[in-house]
């Protein structure tokens, strides 16, 4: 068996790969994954696999936000572009693709020609596209996250560029008597305006959404819309990581 570990800063997924290719998926928040399955050694944090019950003489592979932080011990460590390619590439069938990855605190984009990442560009500097944001964003307008992915329509502009300042803004324009769902939208078109440079700079016939922010409908059509492109979200788009490294875990073993 092979398995897959993506260390990411919201959540923590696991996927176990049978010789059928067939998958088991789990998800930790963060904080908990990191208290439960890691251990001091050395004076350092590590993640303890043999408390994770994972099958007996699995190969390992890691990668994500924390990996660096928190290294998993007796695993194999790749780039997180790498993990998100061969999990979009297993997941679609595709080997030639724009890859955008929305995940809790970075956002990242990849272009994938023949298997292989080509060029890629990311944006861990701020939280404005990313899933914390929206998380924020959805508990200023008191609205869950799946009601804030269905607005697309009639977006209210929205011009700051930082995740704080940006929840200001929105504050000032519900004062100003702007619906819920026009700000929701502005929301979301908000974070299509940060990502569409990356998105032309690596264009390409097709594009596939992973992570977390995938599920965000709104997202989706916004992009789509925006672009011009087709846009692909495979199943389970928040584990792509974690189905990668078991891609690259069966490569290797």
């Amino acid at each position: 068996m092979f398995v897959g570990i993506d260390l990411g800063s919201r959540s923590s997924k696991i996927a176990v790969m049978k010789e059928d290719r067939s998958l088991e998926l789990q998800k930790f928040d963060t904080m908990k994954f990191y208290r439960e399955y890691s251990k001091i050694e050395n004076n350092r944090f590590v993640i303890d696999l043999n408390s994770l019950e994972l099958p007996a003489g699995a190969v390992v592979t890691a990668t994500g936000y924390g990996r660096q932080a928190v290294p998993v011990k007796g695993a194999r460590i790749i780039p997180e572009i790498r993990a998100h390619m061969l999990g979009a590439m297993f997941l679609t069938g595709l080997t030639s693709f724009t890859l955008l990855d929305l995940g809790g605190q970075d956002s990242k984009v990849a272009l994938v020609r023949k298997g292989r990442v080509v060029d890629f560009l990311t944006n861990d500097k701020c939280a404005a596209s990313t899933g914390r944001y929206l998380e924020n964003m959805a508990a200023a307008l008191n609205i869950s996250l799946e009601e804030l992915g269905r607005r697309h329509s009639n977006p209210v502009e929205l011009i700051s560029t930082c995740a704080v300042f940006g929840e200001s803004e929105l504050i000032s324009k519900i004062v100003e008597g702007y619906t819920v769902p026009e700000l929701a939208a502005g929301v979301n078109n908000s974070i299509f305006k940060r990502i569409l440079p990356m998105l032309v700079k690596l264009r390409s016939e097709t594009i596939v959404f992973t992570g977390g922010v995938a599920y965000n409908l709104a997202l989706r059509q916004i992009i789509k819309d925006g672009t011009g492109m087709p846009v692909i979200v495979p199943e389970n788009p928040d584990f792509a990581g974690a189905i990668g490294c078991c891609v690259d875990a069966a490569n290797i073993g």
